[in-house]
């Protein structure tokens, strides 16, 4: 979604952009090109190296001669930089790499190889560029090279996620709740680093001292067909407060109506989700993973991980601030993603960084760069791992 945001902000006048997706392109393909921008494949099949997928995107890179190559995530950025070297006319390859690495164990084989590969690789890169500084971090012990790197958070959009009294009403309409009942949320994948469990049993704990707290959990694979989260609920008697809303299309109104974001990972790299809870002026409650700290500022609560009592314990902080407590909080966080944040000014770094190293090959003498940055037109080939396009 970040590749979305930052298509759907790039200076048109000055770059050129097109897709390429390794695999499917998946359903934001349509979405893409209605941006006017093409999106190509190299047909590659997930986790299964394929000498003629890479020929193919060999072939697709000579055709469209692109001046300057972003690849997005380690497969993307490793078949970008092999590529260029059967490339007659050679881009500028950037790497974009949007992952906190804990341990390589953790991985699937292929992605742990690919992983290793591009730490050996990085050198060449133009630019390695990370998310977070603390995925920056985490990636130098694994050989990763950190000279030309930089660091470029994602974006949030100002302009959809916005407070709103009306999402608040109409989610507690839709759940059958009434006006003074107080939402906790939180916005994730079922998956095992977003802990789930953990935060049901900091909700089991804050639900002994105060009866009029909801939770509320969306996300891929949170919803009432998941047995074992709802078995876990059941377990801890949080049946009758706890809403599974599965994967939704309506983040901003969901986000809009809670009185505390919360999230309860043990491990993140840029978690964009509490970005988008602060410019909707909700306080947050979270886990000291990736940049999470650095995101929230003094405008919430920051958390040891895998500790369900810290947890509960920052909630009930939140709960007992009272409606206005929470919404001196919550201007704040607003004005802090403003600040430091906002997609329009995150889509500028990334197009300065694009200047930049366009400015250092014109020095060089490379013949495709124009006599003036003020009027390029760069075509952008974006590289996407992902089946998502």
């Amino acid at each position: 979604m970040m590749l979305y945001k930052l298509l759907t902000e790039t200076d048109r006048n000055h770059f050129e952009p097109a897709v390429i997706s390794l695999i499917d392109c998946g359903g934001l393909r349509p979405r893409i090109e209605e941006l006017g921008i093409p999106v190509h494949t190299a047909r590659l099949k997930a986790g299964v190296p394929s000498p003629l997928g890479f020929w193919r995107l060999v072939r697709l890179m000579r055709r469209l001669k692109p001046d300057l190559v972003l690849g997005w995530m380690y497969h993307s950025c490793l078949a970008a930089q092999l590529a260029r070297f059967f490339l007659t006319r050679r881009p500028i390859v950037l790497w974009s790499i949007h992952y906190s690495i804990e341990s390589l164990a953790a991985e699937k084989k292929l992605t742990a190889a690919v992983i290793k590969v591009c730490a050996v690789l990085s050198k060449l890169a133009t630019r390695v560029i990370f998310v977070s500084r603390a995925s920056q971090a985490h990636h130098k012990p694994f050989g990763y090279s950190l000279a030309r790197s930089c660091v470029i958070p994602n974006g949030i959009n100002t302009s959809e996620f916005v407070p709103s009294k009306e999402s608040r009403t109409s989610l507690r309409s839709e759940l059958g709740l009434t006006e003074d009942v107080l939402l906790i949320g939180m916005m994730g994948r079922y998956h095992p680093m977003k802990d789930h469990a953990g935060f049901l049993q900091a909700a089991a704990l804050i639900s002994q001292k105060y009866p009029h707290v909801h939770f509320v959990l969306t996300g891929h694979g949170v919803d009432d067909r998941n047995t074992e989260l709802r078995r876990s609920i059941e377990d801890l008697g949080l049946t009758l407060r706890t809403h599974l809303l599965g994967e939704r299309h309506d983040v901003p109104r969901i986000a809009a109506a809670l009185d505390v974001f919360s999230l309860s990972s043990y491990t993140e790299s840029f978690p964009n989700v509490i970005g988008e809870a602060m410019a909707c002026e909700v306080p947050c409650a979270v886990t000291d993973v990736g940049d999470a700290s650095w995101i929230v500022g003094d405008t919430g609560r920051v958390v040891p991980s895998r500790n369900p009592g810290a947890l509960a314990n920052a909630w009930e902080e939140l709960i007992e601030l009272g409606p206005a407590g929470r919404k001196a909080l919550g201007s704040a966080a607003r004005a802090r993603v403003i600040e430091h944040f906002r997609l329009e000014s995150i889509v500028r770094r990334y197009e300065a960084l694009y200047a930049t190293v366009l400015a250092e090959e014109l020095a060089k003498g490379v013949v495709f760069a124009p006599p003036s940055l003020a009027t390029t037109r760069s075509l952008k080939a974006t590289f996407d791992d992902s089946s998502t396009g």
